[in-house]
């Protein structure tokens, strides 16, 4: 059975010759590297965000900088760079790669190099690492995905708090290869009291009889994409509500679809073996799809 992913995109034969952005510097992949001493490598110590350029300009920039300093703030990470530097280095990658649409840019800070290779954050006195991966990506998700429940779940905010867009991502690597194991594509994980929340990659919403549902938002990533789906459902008198779920509504619902920066909406077939609806993309989703089309065009205007 072959297996996809929400983040699955088309070759592109440009991603062979690309420049990255590395702590100030134009760099080619030969260049692009880290220390073995990184506290991102050595202990999954930063933060990161990823943006999709349409048409010359970076959907929801401001939105993305206000999380990336949040989260920043929150791991008490001095990530050194002005918001205005960020955009002209992402700019600056943009023009080396020669990049006007359909593209992905994965911005990633570190605490840096650390002086022994153990986990006090004392230990990295040279400052962040500061990078910049960029690709030519254009979706290409085939058929809709499909979903298995997993014993991973998305913990309290006094263990990891899962709002963080942290590059510990293991326990939701765990998630992703459970669901495989089980002939899924990717992982529907549920909060600590049995709720339905999100996949291992992107958040989760179903639609209800002209009803769309998400998850309160407590046990999940803070998500721009989610954030303006609920916000477009609202402006245009279609129902949407955040809260509590279980298994059983989801497997009752008419669609389901899940959202993120790189895919934006993803229909999804089938959760646990179970068709959901049609198991093809349902109107409600595609009519959100169309809304945030739309937004995007505005956006980038």
């Amino acid at each position: 059975m072959t297996v996809q992913t929400t983040h699955d995109a088309a070759e592109d034969p440009r991603n062979d010759n690309l420049t990255y952005w590395l702590n100030g510097r134009l760099v080619r992949d030969d260049e692009a590297v880290v220390s073995i001493y990184d506290a991102g490598f050595m202990l999954g110590d930063g933060i990161w965000e990823g943006l999709r350029l349409y048409d010359g300009r970076w959907a929801f920039l401001d939105d993305h900088l206000d999380r990336l300093f949040e989260a920043a703030k929150a791991i008490d990470l001095e990530i050194g760079l002005t918001r205005e530097r960020i955009v002209a280095a992402l700019e600056e990658t943009r023009a080396a790669n020669g990049m006007e649409t359909d593209a992905h840019a994965r911005l990633m800070v570190t605490r840096g190099r650390k002086a022994r290779p153990f986990q006090h954050p004392s230990l990295s006195r040279s400052g962040p690492t500061i990078a910049i991966i960029m690709e030519h990506s254009v979706p290409a998700i085939g058929a809709p995905i499909r979903l298995a429940t997993v014993p991973h779940i998305r913990g309290l905010p006094m263990s990891q708090d899962p709002k963080l867009n942290s590059h510990s991502k293991l326990n939701c690597i765990l998630a992703c290869i459970a669901a495989e194991k089980a002939g899924a594509d990717e992982a529907l994980m549920l909060d600590v009291h049995g709720f339905v929340n999100t996949t291992n990659a992107c958040n989760f919403f179903i639609v209800r009889r002209g009803e769309v549902w998400t998850s309160t938002g407590d046990y999940c990533m803070n998500g721009i994409t989610r954030r303006k789906v609920i916000e477009l459902c609202r402006a245009e008198g279609i129902p949407v509500f955040e809260r509590n779920f279980s298994l059983v509504d989801t497997y009752g619902a008419d669609e389901a679809f899940l959202t993120g920066t790189f895919g934006a909406q993803t229909p999804v077939g089938s959760i646990d073996g179970r068709v959901i609806g049609s198991g093809e993309m349902g109107p409600v989703t595609q009519l959100i799809r169309d809304l945030y089309v739309s937004l995007i065009q505005r956006e980038t205007r």
